[in-house]
């Protein structure tokens, strides 16, 4: 079990995410809904296809939900099972709703008699848990958000503000108003600032059932902006990752930061 949870982590946080990798993701069942009592449900997984889960279900340990008005939203139902984790969310309020998996903490690797032992935790279990004489001693402070939105009538923007920790990225256009046949912009910040020259993947679902990836990489401006055409309607998954050495404290020499989003774009 130990050995599973620590594999889910480690895809969630540290393994590169390219079009080549495994791919992590929050899906909702739908991102526009309106009326007096809508839910949405949501599953969470790692997967070789994009929105199949068919690898590991992605831990919901540090599942993060900001409501329209600003204020924590919890989730239902919450189970995970051999593929995917999933939760139901009830939308009591009117606008958007940000879903997201924020994780931000150590991940040691060292060495045993000749083998590769790995950790991950936070900063409290590290003196604890990792022995500081190891061999080969590796610490990286790892920084990752996996999210989505969701909005129950008309859109607003309170629950979006950046929190000014690792990626982030700015929805120019609302998250929840993309449409097949426009342009959209994003502002991408890393810790608040704006990240000029970070290079972001962006993949339709569905790739099971296509030969091609088909995804389209944008890099970022001075501005730290990117604009993407959407060419037809689905769920669409945004990604990127950087590494920098602006650890916090003494303990890692390095710092990995991730991203992914799920975005639905409509017909017009």
């Amino acid at each position: 079990m130990v050995r599973f949870c620590l594999l889910t982590i480690v895809f969630a946080c540290l393994v590169p995410l390219t079009a080549s990798a495994h791919k992590v993701w929050l899906l909702p069942s739908q991102t526009t809904l309106s009326g007096n009592d809508p839910w949405v449900t949501v599953d969470a997984a790692v997967s070789n296809d994009l929105f199949y889960f068919n690898h590991v279900p992605l831990r919901l340990d540090n599942l993060q939900i900001i409501a329209p008005d600003g204020s924590p939203a919890e989730a239902q139902n919450q189970a995970t099972g051999k593929y995917r984790s999933v939760f139901d969310l009830q939308l009591q309020q009117s606008g958007t709703y940000r879903i997201a998996v924020v994780n931000n903490g150590l991940f040691a690797t060292w060495e045993v008699d000749g083998q590769r032992k790995r950790w991950r935790g936070n900063r409290e279990a590290f003196a604890s848990e990792v022995p500081q004489d190891a061999k080969d001693l590796k610490v990286t402070e790892s920084v990752g958000r996996i999210e989505t939105f969701v909005t129950n009538g008309v859109p607003n923007e309170t629950a979006l503000q950046p929190t000014g920790v690792g990626i982030e990225v700015v929805s120019l256009t609302h998250p929840n108003d993309q449409y097949a046949g426009e342009e959209s912009r994003f502002r991408v910040l890393v810790d608040g600032e704006p990240a000029a020259g970070l290079a972001f993947e962006i993949v339709r679902g569905g790739t099971r059932y296509r030969n091609a990836l088909d995804e389209t990489t944008v890099t970022t401006d001075e501005k730290g902006e990117f604009a993407v055409t959407w060419a037809e309607p689905g769920m669409y998954w945004l990604e990127t990752s950087k590494q920098d050495n602006k650890v916090q404290g003494t303990l890692a020499s390095t710092r990995r930061l991730s991203y992914a989003a799920t975005l639905e774009v409509l017909p017009q």
